[in-house]
């Protein structure tokens, strides 16, 4: 039961970290250029927005790891 609920989880989270990776800014553009981002904005930096979208998907790769280990251990 607690492993059919960890895979869940881990299912879940391994979509949101692909769609979370596909967000952030290539090269030129990315999520901050899709909300109207200009030159100036990207001279000065990430935004708020950016800042934020990387925190999510460092915690969704964290938990993701976790997920990751857990399912290793209890699957042995």
């Amino acid at each position: 039961m607690l492993t059919a609920v960890i895979v869940v989880v881990h299912v879940i989270v391994s979509v949101a970290l692909i769609a979370l990776i596909l967000l952030h800014s290539g090269r030129g553009g990315g999520l901050s250029d899709m909300f109207g981002g200009s030159i100036g904005a990207a001279a000065a930096g990430s935004t708020v927005v950016e800042r934020n979208l990387d925190r999510i998907t460092v915690a969704a790769a964290i938990v993701f790891s976790f997920t990751t280990i857990i399912l290793a251990i209890r699957l042995q």
